[in-house]
């Protein structure tokens, strides 16, 4: 199959997608707040009053729906390389968190305290080529579990997009020795061809 082709039918298949189609009516900037609120109802792991760190947060609709969920008494944090509209109420930091200034910026958004809650959703530009992508979408995740482990509180909840293949098992066992407890997520909006899983940690060892 031809890339033109092969671009041509996502696009289809986009554009038919019944998320897609609810995220629109709704006014969620992305498909993706769907695979998170679907883990928030089963695990209810973000709570009205959190503070909420959102890694990777462009478009948006992650933080979208995460500062309807802490309300006025909590706070979403989100940062990413690219720039996003702005969303009410959500202190947005655009940069690459791995460099000091950028990580000391998002440090002093929380004011000193402890975060309860990191989301990462963050992918690398995939090219296609699962060979390339994974390995890559790999360092992205081996930065969130750092961040992650620095900013968590000791009952915090670290909820991460990850794709099978290479180095994801020993991603897992990295998430395991960090974390008391790592289950394993399929959201029903992720499509079912993608290698994407999500997994939620919780309580620092």
């Amino acid at each position: 199959m031809t890339k033109k082709s092969s671009s041509g039918r996502w696009m289809s298949e986009h554009l038919s997608d019944e998320y897609v189609k609810r995220s629109q009516k709704e006014g969620y900037r992305s498909r993706a707040v769907y695979k998170l609120t679907e883990i928030v109802e089963k695990d209810k792991f973000i709570k009205r009053g959190d503070t909420v760190l959102d890694l990777g947060a462009a478009p948006g609709s992650w933080s979208q729906i995460a500062i309807k969920m802490v309300g006025n008494s909590g706070q979403v944090i989100a940062s990413d390389i690219l720039e996003i509209e702005p969303i009410e109420n959500v202190d947005f930091l655009c940069g690459d968190f791995t460099e000091l200034e950028v990580y000391e910026t998002l440090l002093s958004l929380t004011k000193g305290k402890k975060v309860d809650v990191v989301l990462s959703d963050m992918a690398p530009n995939m090219s296609g080529q699962l060979s390339v992508d994974i390995p890559k979408s790999m360092v992205l995740c081996e930065l969130a579990l750092d961040m992650a482990i620095k900013t968590l509180t000791a009952n915090g909840y670290f909820f991460i997009k990850v794709f099978q293949g290479v180095g994801f098992d020993e991603y897992v066992r990295a998430c395991r020795a960090a974390f008391s407890k790592v289950i394993i997520r399929k959201p029903k909006a992720s499509r079912p061809r993608s290698k994407e899983v999500y997994l939620l940690a919780n309580t620092l060892k």
